[in-house]
């Protein structure tokens, strides 16, 4: 048996492995906790090896702590299977509301009564995910960012029936991997980080869509200027600064009438052919020869960067970071 994480965890079910549940297989392993994962797909397990394997270079740098065995990874047939000797479970399948009820209601069947049940959607409602359990009250939303085993932020949203208990404890969870755990206070769909993102991204459509920028220009314009900021301060805290010393009231004075112009287009273009050839011929353009999993790892190792020096300064993602180390060398002394 693996090591026992911080909140008592010591197998982790995962319900699909894609992207996603792959994330959640690589944070957790490393962290010493046993792995059971189960997806319907083909070829899932290889696939799902494969994932866990080219992400290992960068789970290194970050989770790995001297001593600590990581968690062995196992692959089954059925949800049943799976779930049933499962500390916690984290389902990660394809983002569908009917399919996740009858998933769900499935896991309740066969999880035990006090384990959490968390779903990664990014952007259900909570509720309705419930809505086919005996013991909805321990059915939460966890949204993570990909890549799961580097990005720190999880998103937890409760719905109307999840108790405080089972948000606490999922959070309890979710700190104890390595997570900065947001709760979402109201139950929203799209939830906070989606719903900021989606805003930029409808306006990167319109202006692929209208001739304006290249998805390669409209990238450069993050990546060399507001993203940088975005990495330490996120937005508002950026713009208070932009108002000098009297910071957000002066500010809002000063560029809030730019506001009423017709700069931005809130709801998204229609997505006809030629649009999505451009986007496809645009990003590939920007892709060159490298295939995703080189792409991926150039990533990964950007961010274990900007992760390290934003620890120097104890901010951000840097201060999760420092924390998290902290408690590690503490629970192991």
């Amino acid at each position: 048996m693996a090591g026992k994480a911080n909140s008592g965890v010591r197998r982790v079910a995962l319900v699909g492995t894609g992207v996603i549940g792959a994330g959640w297989a690589a944070r957790c392993l490393a962290r010493g906790i046993d792995v059971v994962a189960t997806d319907p797909g083909p070829d899932a397990e290889a696939k799902l090896r494969a994932a866990v394997k080219n992400a290992w270079p960068a789970v290194e740098k970050i989770h790995v702590t001297p001593g600590v065995k990581p968690g062995t990874l196992s692959f089954v047939a059925t949800v049943a299977e799976a779930v049933k000797d499962a500390d916690f479970v984290q389902e990660s399948a394809p983002e569908r509301e009917e399919l996740k009820r009858k998933l769900f209601a499935e896991i309740d069947r066969h999880a035990r009564p006090d384990v959490i049940l968390a779903s990664s959607s990014s952007g259900l409602l909570p509720t309705a995910i419930q809505a086919d359990c005996k013991h909805p009250e321990r059915v939460v939303i966890g949204h993570p960012f990909n890549p799961v085993y580097l990005l720190p932020l999880c998103e937890v949203v409760g719905g109307k029936l999840a108790s405080k208990a089972s948000i606490d404890k999922a959070m309890e969870f979710y700190r104890s991997i390595g997570m900065y755990a947001l709760h979402v206070r109201k139950e929203i769909e799209g939830y906070l980080a989606d719903r900021l993102q989606e805003a930029i991204w409808r306006e990167i459509l319109h202006l692929v869509n209208d001739g304006v920028a290249t998805t390669g220009e409209l990238d450069d314009s993050i990546k060399y200027g507001p993203g940088l900021r975005w990495a330490f301060m996120g937005t508002n805290l950026i713009y208070h600064l932009a108002g000098g010393d009297t910071g957000m009231r002066h500010m809002l004075h000063q560029f809030g009438p730019a506001l009423k112009l017709p700069w931005t287009k809130l709801e998204a273009p229609e997505l006809t052919e030629t649009l999505i050839d451009r986007m496809v011929e645009g990003t590939q353009a920007q892709a060159g020869n490298k295939t995703v999993k080189e792409l991926e790892q150039i990533r990964d190792n950007c961010l274990v960067d900007i992760m390290r020096a934003l620890e120097k300064h104890d901010i951000a993602a840097g201060k999760v970071l420092k924390d998290d180390e902290k408690r590690r060398k503490a629970a192991k002394a």
